[in-house]
């Protein structure tokens, strides 16, 4: 499941809308309505919000996806960490290039 379906599958779970989203995540309804529509990625701490926003974990809303997710997913993985790469240390930048290497955590 792609990470925006994900996103209107938790808010249907807790029975939110996404001006409610946007008021209770902090984030703006333009940009909720974005994300959504899979046109934009958020940014990580905007990730976060709305994860906590919506009762559940970043890892939750990015989810497990599927093999034809797969391209997606890594897509969007590498937008997220382009987006965030001033704010990781030098440790998470080599643990990212480590599991990207390995295929897996430590």
């Amino acid at each position: 499941m792609k990470m925006n379906e994900r996103i209107v599958q938790l808010l249907s779970n807790v029975q939110m809308n996404q001006k409610e989203l946007a008021e209770k995540s902090g984030v703006t309804e333009s940009a909720i309505s974005h994300y959504i529509k899979g046109d934009r990625v958020p940014r990580g701490v905007n990730l976060k919000k709305i994860a906590v926003a919506l009762n559940t974990t970043v890892d939750d809303i990015l989810g497990s996806c599927g093999a034809e997710d797969k391209d997606v997913d890594i897509s969007q993985a590498k937008i997220l960490i382009a987006r965030n790469a001033n704010n990781l240390t030098n440790e998470e930048r080599m643990e990212i290039i480590k599991i990207l290497m390995d295929g897996k955590e430590n």
